[in-house]
């Protein structure tokens, strides 16, 4: 398994913008580098991409280390690449992490504790429940956890939540620090957990849209668990991206319905061109129709609208986590 800097190189990676401060401490005694894991359960086509986005958040000034669950399936191109670079989920309670974050998977089947990947992931989640400072799970990972940790149920939804929206925050928290009292954040799903029984269960919502419902909370404990429902570590083309490949499975027959366009995300000329595309699909829908959808440069106004919410999120969870290591080893 590679760290941090060694899969970069091999990836040609340029380098990061975002770093995190590190940590206050006496000259002569500094602190140790935090150490963060990855465990990436992202589909074969995204999965380069995801650890790509995640690495640029956390920063180089931590050492980074991927891990993957072995009952994901996985093509032979993706599992070359994660016999090179990732550790398997059983190397987490021996790889001496401070933090780790979760994305979630596509799912396969009717309900989450029905995927083949489940056991697995449970076992995850409740080391980290002990092992970490803290843990981040990423949308799906966030449903996942809260239904073996709560038993509560995700709810799907007639459509899809695509696009960026407002997102306000509900109180205060080290994790928001400095930012703006309404942030946009992308969402991607089909399904939302209910806020009135994530506090029921105990746990805080930290930041809502009045449009699409809980976008990050947090559940305290020995180690503070953090939930985003969101997307902050999308880059500027992903929603586009999905979109593409959303039409494509229309196109195919794969999908019933044809998609919606993400919401507030093209500018007008991109979005007028996407709907007159959508219409000619839904009138002839057939695959071959895919090989002229409008080119990728239908991209939003301000590829960077969420990026620095992001980034300030990202830098926070750090921070937070070095202080509560800090404090972990003065009581050793």
């Amino acid at each position: 398994m590679l760290e941090h800097g060694s899969s970069a190189a091999a990836y040609g990676e340029a380098s990061l913008a975002e770093t995190v401060p590190p940590p206050r401490s006496e000259a002569a005694n500094p602190a140790p580098r935090l150490r963060i894991g990855l465990l990436n359960n992202m589909p074969d086509t995204a999965l380069v991409q995801t650890e790509r986005q995640f690495r640029r958040l956390i920063g180089t000034e931590v050492d980074l280390s991927f891990f993957s669950l072995a009952s994901v399936p996985r093509g032979p191109l993706a599992r070359a690449h994660l016999d090179r670079f990732y550790a398997p989920h059983t190397a987490l309670p021996g790889a001496g992490l401070d933090a780790l974050v979760i994305t979630g998977s596509e799912p396969k089947a009717a309900r989450l504790d029905e995927e083949p990947y489940y056991a697995d992931f449970t076992e995850v989640v409740d080391w980290a429940a002990q092992g970490t400072v803290s843990t981040l799970f990423s949308c799906l990972a966030a449903h996942a956890a809260v239904l073996h940790l709560d038993r509560i149920e995700r709810r799907p939804m007639a459509t899809k939540y695509s696009g960026v929206y407002a997102c306000a925050a509900s109180g205060v928290h080290p994790l928001l620090a400095g930012m703006a009292p309404v942030m946009p954040v992308p969402h991607s799903r089909w399904n939302d957990l209910p806020e009135s029984e994530l506090a029921a269960k105990g746990y805080t919502v930290l930041r809502r849209s009045e449009d699409i419902g809980v976008d990050l909370f947090v559940r305290e404990g020995a180690s503070l668990m953090v939930f985003l429902q969101g997307h902050p570590e999308y880059e500027t083309d992903t929603l586009a991206r999905e979109y593409r490949r959303d039409i494509g499975r229309f196109l195919d027959g794969s999908r019933d319905t044809c998609p919606a366009l993400p919401e507030n995300y093209y500018t007008d000329d991109a979005a007028e061109r996407l709907e007159a595309f959508a219409a000619l699909a839904q009138a002839e829908r057939a695959p071959a129709l895919h090989a002229d959808f409008p080119a990728m440069d239908a991209t939003p106004p301000r590829p960077a609208a969420w990026q620095d919410g992001a980034a300030r999120l990202f830098r926070n969870w750090l921070a937070l986590v070095a202080a509560n290591r800090a404090l972990r080893m003065a009581v050793a």
